[in-house]
């Protein structure tokens, strides 16, 4: 706890360098993504699982509070892919590293620059989607209510990982900081210089996945367009017929190139990089302010874990299943009563 609020009134009152700003900017979008990353993964899982909750979810992204959300999520999102193009540019090449203000300086113009024309784009279809009178928008108390389940499992998450924590550590006692040590140097060192190659290297293969699922789901065709009828779904040739978003998920999840269900592949690479990547910088996070408890620095690692763990397999199980029309229909209904 001391390390947190040292580093929270250290960069307040901080009148240094802009690398300090870039390293905190850093970690806020960085956790800003993860969290959007548990919510997106859970939510598209119900389009095959509970098609009805998948309705609910999407109704709430077309809500005023997710629409800013989502603004500030591209944000999140394009900062933190620049920044951490910076960071393997520079560990790659140390020598550079006298550059790094300026370049820190670079990678928020260049978020700039590439924010304009996204936020245009965007904010066209939020014209668009609230400025038709025949557009339904769930109430604010509608949103934040639906939005409890999410709270309660990631609290259940958190207390499961503390309590597992304390069950390992009665079981196998505290080691001596000497024998700590010791086991840093022999296993400890070669696990972080993998995890250390992986973020950087995940990194460049995430940037084109996640530019490019940007630019199809929030610029090209927008949170509000997957819910229209008759409108093709992006990357395919199929409208989505019933104008649901459950459909809109099957259209692309189907859709073939050759023998490939491309955007299953797709989404399955990003995923797999995403997640893994987001939940060991979460890790890293966690860890750097819990290291004054073996008990709480324990149960960070194990909640990453626990989240990772969880997004891949309800992601991968909603992967390879099958939407098939009766799903489509039980959308078609859930959104009839939704907007009653």
């Amino acid at each position: 706890m001391t390390s947190l609020v040292l580093t929270i009134t250290e960069t307040l009152r901080y009148r240094g360098a802009i690398g300090q700003w870039s390293w905190v900017l850093h970690r806020l979008s960085g956790l800003g993504v993860v969290l959007f990353i548990t919510l997106h993964v859970v939510d598209t899982s119900w389009a095959l699982f509970y098609p009805d909750l998948y309705v609910e979810a999407i109704a709430t992204y077309q809500t005023p509070l997710f629409t800013i959300g989502e603004f500030v999520l591209v944000a999140c999102v394009i900062y933190h892919a620049l920044n951490g193009l910076r960071i393997v540019v520079f560990d790659f090449k140390p020598v550079w590293w006298k550059h790094q203000q300026k370049a820190a300086g670079w990678v928020l113009i260049g978020t700039l620059v590439i924010l304009v024309p996204v936020f245009i784009g965007m904010f066209g279809h939020v014209l668009r989607f609230y400025g038709d009178p025949e557009s339904k928008v769930l109430g604010i108390g509608e949103v934040l209510t639906a939005q409890l389940p999410f709270a309660a499992g990631i609290g259940a998450a958190i207390i499961g990982a503390i309590l597992f924590s304390g069950v390992v550590g009665i079981i196998r006692p505290e080691r001596s900081p000497a024998e700590r040590k010791a086991g840093v140097k022999a296993k400890g060192s070669k696990l972080e210089r993998f995890w250390w190659s992986f973020m950087r290297l995940s990194g460049l293969i995430i940037l084109p996945l996640v530019f490019g699922h940007l630019a199809m789901m929030h610029v090209i065709q927008g949170v509000f367009d997957i819910t229209a009828a008759n409108f093709v779904t992006v990357g395919t040739t199929v409208p989505n017929g019933t104008g649901t978003a459950v459909e809109f998920v099957a259209n692309r999840w189907n859709y073939l190139i050759g023998p490939l269900a491309i955007w299953r592949l797709y989404d399955l690479a990003l995923l797999a990089l995403v997640t893994v990547h987001g939940f060991n910088g979460l890790r890293l996070v966690l860890t750097d302010y819990t290291g004054f408890s073996p008990l709480l620095k324990r149960a960070a690692i194990y909640l990453c874990v626990i989240g990772a763990v969880v997004l891949l397999a309800l992601g991968a199980l909603a992967l390879i299943g099958t939407i098939d029309d009766s799903m489509k229909k039980l959308a078609q209904e859930a959104m009839a009563t939704l907007h009653q």
